[in-house]
């Protein structure tokens, strides 16, 4: 008599908690610069003090983890995809939330990230059934626009803001910035695996060592910090809803869902285990998760991180309690204040450089995924051209819409939302919507929005 036996799929299977514990801690190291470089670039961006920055690095940890957590166990039908999806901080949403903090303040960027936070929750099971309106030309446009928007930020994390101060683009600082890009450059180069994937990470900590000897680094704050402690919600005051910023935020809120997408069904495919739609959409729906957290504690909005969808590649450990443990390791890691402050007192010439590899590695992503557009008796490059022109204008000139309204200001001063408006009208125009694709059970899952390594390894939106 012969009797059956139920064996669960590799995802579903619980690995001894060594192995969690130890596989675990590489998820979090391979995303940890990536998802700590956001709030180090905003804080410099915007001015704010060490002890700000670093309330904010320790929230965007500990809501990443909660997020990362959701992901790989899901909440009932409602939330969560149930795979191995790490989640961290897009570098999407950076250009909106300074333009918005620089305009109307903190309060009115986290009500934007708390009002786009609803709004993904409410589009999340709709989204999954149109994501075919977003074809690679939208995305690959997309994406490149948000490298290439963003490598101002990293030059004047470097250089400084104010070209007129007498220490802006100081011959040291330059020199440490590009010693640290260097040695990033190096490691990839002779080095393969594991520790290439931490390049960042290594060059992050080399440039912090190297910062200390030359006197840029100040720790002072960190002996003040406690050791354990959750941000205050709301560290900021109540927030504000402006209209301007809402509509910016929902709009990076869309670009979030595109690449979330694009990564939940590439780590499906990766581990066997391709997501139905209804995984889709409750995967989104954590994302849309992450912005009513972030509005409340502080903190980013969140994506899949396609770093530790390579990583899941690579190492070819498929079970979803591996992310689950990176998840807690993040939670953990978000409640030592201690922790936040010595990564707020990285100098800004450090971080700078390896912010300018990954932002033009996204950019390069993004040209990368722009390849599979077909351009033969098609008016696509055009697309293409006007949509990067039009999102490049507020780059190259901060004050083109000076005269327009704040609201208006707000929506294309971005980079970002300039392109993403853009180029979507001009491909329904030209391209009229696709037919809708296969569902992600039988689909090609390069076929829907191939954003592969949207941030570098450690390392959006």
């Amino acid at each position: 008599m012969s009797t059956a036996v139920t064996t669960k799929h590799p995802v579903d299977q619980r690995l001894p908690f060594g192995r969690l514990a130890v596989l675990g801690l590489q998820h979090v190291l391979v995303m940890y610069a990536g998802c700590v470089a956001v709030p180090l670039i905003v804080g410099g961006a915007l001015k704010l003090d060490g002890s700000t920055i670093a309330v904010l690095v320790n929230a965007d940890l500990f809501v990443a983890g909660i997020v990362t957590v959701i992901q790989s166990l899901g909440i009932g039908k409602i939330l969560g995809v149930r795979l191995p999806v790490v989640a961290g901080a897009t570098f999407a949403a950076l250009n909106p939330m300074i333009l918005i903090g620089a305009k109307y303040g903190m309060p009115a960027v986290y009500g934007a990230i708390l009002a786009s936070g609803v709004f993904g929750l409410l589009i999340a099971k709709p989204f999954a059934k149109i994501i075919h309106l977003f074809p690679p030309l939208v995305t690959g446009t997309v994406i490149t626009i948000i490298g290439l928007s963003l490598i101002d930020a990293g030059a004047g994390l470097i250089a400084g803001n104010d070209d007129s101060a007498p220490g802006y683009g100081q011959l040291s600082h330059l020199a440490l910035s590009g010693a640290i890009i260097l040695l990033i450059v190096l490691i990839n180069r002779f080095t393969s695996g594991f520790l290439a994937s931490l390049s960042v990470l290594i060059g992050l900590v080399f440039g912090l060592i190297v910062a200390s000897i030359m006197g840029l680094s100040d720790f002072s704050g960190v002996g003040d910090a406690n050791w354990f402690g959750l941000a205050k919600p709301f560290y900021f005051g109540p927030p504000e809803f402006k209209a301007a910023a809402i509509v910016s935020m929902c709009i990076v809120m869309l670009v979030i869902y595109v690449e979330s997408t694009a990564d939940m069904i590439a780590v499906g495919e990766a581990v066997g285990k391709r997501p139905t739609e209804n995984d889709v959409a409750r995967g989104l729906a954590a994302d849309g998760l992450s912005g009513i957290l972030a509005g409340v504690f502080n903190s980013f909005l969140d994506t899949a991180f396609a770093q530790n969808v390579g990583l899941v590649q690579v190492t070819r450990v498929r079970s979803r309690y591996v992310v689950t443990a990176a998840g807690i390791i993040l939670v953990l890691l978000g409640l030592i204040p201690k922790l936040g402050e010595i990564i707020a007192a990285i100098p800004g010439p450090v971080i700078g450089a390896a912010a300018l590899v990954m932002f033009a590695t996204v950019t390069a992503v993004g040209i990368r995924s722009l390849r599979r557009v077909e351009f033969d008796g098609t008016q696509n490059l055009l697309i293409i051209a006007v949509s990067l022109g039009a999102g490049m204008v507020p780059v190259v000139a901060p004050n083109f819409y000076a005269k327009l309204p704040d609201e208006l200001q707000i929506i294309f001063g971005s980079s970002i939302t300039t392109t993403v408006i853009v180029v979507f009208l001009l491909n329904l125009l030209f391209n009229g919507a696709p037919g809708r694709t296969p569902s992600p059970e039988t689909a090609d899952p390069t076929g829907v929005a191939e954003i592969p390594e949207a941030i570098p390894p450690a390392r959006s939106a």
